[in-house]
């Protein structure tokens, strides 16, 4: 049962979509705009960097919002799986992100809220990730193509801290995230093969 909890707060947090709000705000419906995807990379080349920078500090916080109350109703009694229990709460709030009931199931692509699910969880791999994902940038200036790369890297580092003894078996659930994000940038994947994905500069270049 609680597990299912968990799940619930995450999802309710998860349902808090920052870009469609915003787009309301900007009196636009992102849902049409760019790749019509509710994520920070859409809502960036569409209403602008500072929207874009919001929309993912409001993503990533709803992650860490879900994993911090959890954490707190079920510390006292459930220490020992607590790690699996944060993550059953990022699974809801990231499966509410991407696949929202109010909007016909159709939100975003869960990195932004991974994010926050990596902050919260271990500082460690969140640095992990940052180089992975700012260092690709920094080459390629793909955004889709940093997100799984940092996702993988996750991954790779919850895997490594596990057999460490850190998580117990909590890095498992980790795969099922990854898989999942795999699957929603599938379309960019695709891309990225042909050559044809956009590309993203923080300076005054134009998007390719």
């Amino acid at each position: 049962m609680e597990r299912l909890i968990c799940i619930a707060i995450g999802y309710i947090c998860g349902l808090f979509q920052t870009a469609y709000i915003l787009g309301k705000v900007y009196h636009t419906d992102i849902r049409k705009q760019g790749s019509g995807n509710l994520g920070s990379t859409n809502v960036m080349r569409t209403l602008g960097k500072k929207a874009g920078a919001l929309n993912l500090l409001c993503d990533c916080l709803k992650c860490i919002i879900a994993i911090t109350v959890v954490r707190m109703i079920f510390r006292a009694d459930y220490a020992d799986i607590l790690p699996l229990l944060s993550l059953y709460a990022a699974a809801g709030c990231i499966l509410g992100h991407n696949f929202p009931f109010y909007l016909n199931f159709k939100g975003g692509k869960g990195v932004a809220a991974s994010v926050g699910l990596v902050i919260a969880f271990d500082w460690r791999i969140f640095v992990i990730c940052a180089i992975v994902f700012f260092g690709l940038f920094f080459l390629t200036h793909y955004v889709s193509l940093c997100s799984i790369s940092a996702y993988f890297a996750a991954l790779v580092s919850m895997i490594i801290f596990g057999q460490m003894g850190s998580y117990h078996m909590a890095y498992s659930y980790m795969t099922l995230f990854t898989v999942l994000a795999f699957y929603r940038h599938k379309n960019n994947i695709q891309r990225l093969l042909n050559g044809t994905e956009n590309k993203i500069y923080l300076g005054k270049s134009k998007n390719k």
